[in-house]
C-alpha cells in the first residue's frame, strides 16, 4: 500500500491540537508503557518530521467516552486558546451510538463547534464515522452514521475543512485493523488512519498553496511540560511509543 504521508505540504503545519473521544485518544492502540498511542499521535509524528528541529507543537486533548457537548465544553476552550495551525475535530460519534438521538440535531451542534474553531485555527480537519457494515454489534446503526457523515461533509464544505473520510478507508475494513473488542481500532488501523490524515490535508491544500481564506496562526510554544516528539523538541506533546516521550497528557 502506498505511503499516504508522502508528496504533501504538511510542513506548513507548525502546531496541531487533536480534539475528540476514544478514537482520537487512541484507545485500542497501547504502547509498551500502557499509554495509548493512536492515529493522532502517529499523525503528529509525521507532521513533526517535516519541520525544523524544535519547531513543532502538539497536544492531544481527546478523552474516551465523551459526548459532543462534553467535548465542546471541556476541550474546545483549550483548543481555541492555543489557536494552532491545525485542529482535528472528531466528535458526535458517541451521541450517534445512543438510542433515540437525531443525527440532524447532533450535526447542528457539530457545526457550531466548527464555526468556533475555524475562527481561530489555521485549518480544522473533520472526521467522518466508520462504515459499520462489517461490525456486527454496530451494523444496525449504519444508516444513522451515514446520515451524520453527510452532515459532516456538508459542514466541511461550508467552512473549507479537510475531511478525514473513514467511511471510504478500505484498509480499516479488514478485521486485522481492529482491536479485540471490535469497537476500536488496533495499532494497524490507527496507523492507516494517520497516513490517510496526511493525505486528506495534502489533497485539500496542494504543495506551495497556503490555507485559503485563513491566516496561519501558530500557537505560541509553551516551555512548561515540554517533551520530545519523533526526536524533535515539541511542546504540549502527549507521550506515547509513537515517538513522543513525557507525561501521558500535557495540561499546560
Amino acid at each position: 500500500m502506498a505511503d499516504d504521508s508522502k508528496n504533501d505540504d504538511s510542513s506548513l503545519i507548525g502546531s496541531y491540537v487533536a480534539v475528540g473521544d476514544s478514537f482520537t485518544e487512541g484507545v485500542g492502540d497501547p504502547g509498551p508503557d500502557g499509554a495509548f498511542v493512536g492515529w493522532a499521535d502517529r499523525f503528529a509524528v509525521l507532521l513533526a518530521d517535516r519541520r525544523p528541529e524544535g519547531d513543532f507543537a502538539y497536544v492531544n486533548l481527546a478523552v474516551r467516552g465523551k459526548l459532543l457537548d462534553q467535548i465542546v465544553e471541556d476541550q474546545l476552550p483549550r483548543a481555541v486558546e492555543l489557536a494552532p495551525d491545525l485542529v482535528s475535530f472528531c466528535a458526535g460519534g458517541n451521541d450517534i451510538l445512543r438510542p433515540g438521538t437525531d443525527p440532524d440535531e447532533v450535526a447542528e451542534r457539530f457545526e457550531r463547534a466548527i464555526a468556533a474553531l475555524t475562527s481561530v485555527a489555521g485549518t480544522v480537519m473533520v472526521t467522518t464515522g466508520f462504515d459499520t457494515r462489517g461490525v456486527p454489534v454496530l451494523r444496525h446503526l449504519r444508516g444513522k452514521i451515514a446520515t451524520y457523515n453527510g452532515h459532516v461533509r456538508a459542514v466541511a464544505d461550508r467552512y473549507g475543512c479537510p475531511v478525514l473520510d473513514l467511511w471510504s478507508l478500505k484498509s480499516i475494513q479488514d478485521r486485522r485493523a481492529w482491536d479485540g473488542d471490535r469497537l476500536h481500532l488496533g495499532a494497524e488501523g490507527h496507523t492507516r488512519v494517520a497516513l490517510r490524515a496526511v493525505r486528506s490535508w495534502a489533497s485539500t491544500y496542494p504543495p506551495t498553496r497556503s490555507s485559503p481564506g485563513r491566516s496561519s496562526r501558530r500557537a505560541a510554544p509553551s516551555t512548561s511540560g515540554a517533551t520530545t516528539c519523533s526526536g524533535r523538541a515539541s511542546t504540549w506533546c502527549r507521550g506515547s511509543d509513537a515517538g513522543c516521550a513525557g507525561s501521558p497528557r500535557a495540561t499546560t
